[in-house]
């Protein structure tokens, strides 16, 4: 089973007003960067993941927290969520085409802003 909306596209000539407080572009864009969004379609930008794996591949968030940024993010159409009938439920993670398409330029500045940073020496 697959839950999600996706965002209709305006008709030609019709645009959102990005700058009104009751935008539904905004919500979304407060979504995707948000504390802990960019890292979530970022974490699943290169395959699906359940979860415990989405947790432990964002270090320092809580349950609760990815919890609420999954629904969020669901809700906005950037992340499906897929249900196995099994006992308990399996449930796994992954980007829509939208959610695709908004990570690029995330995964991007994330390249790049990697590629500035000094050689990080451990120890």
């Amino acid at each position: 089973m697959k839950e999600g909306a996706q965002l209709t596209q305006v008709e030609v000539g019709q645009r959102y007003e990005v700058f009104h407080t009751d935008c539904p572009a905004r919500d979304v864009v407060d979504h995707v960067t948000s504390r802990w969004g960019i890292w979530v379609l970022i974490s699943l930008r290169s395959n699906d993941l359940r979860f415990y794996e989405l947790r432990n591949s964002i270090q320092g968030i809580s349950e609760k927290m990815l919890t609420q940024t999954l629904r969020a993010l669901v809700k906005d159409g950037l992340v499906r969520r897929e249900v196995e009938p099994t006992t308990p439920p399996q449930v796994t993670y992954g980007l829509t085409e939208f959610g695709q398409e908004v990570g690029e330029p995330l995964t991007d500045l994330f390249h790049r802003i990697t590629q500035r940073l000094p050689p990080r020496s451990l120890g």
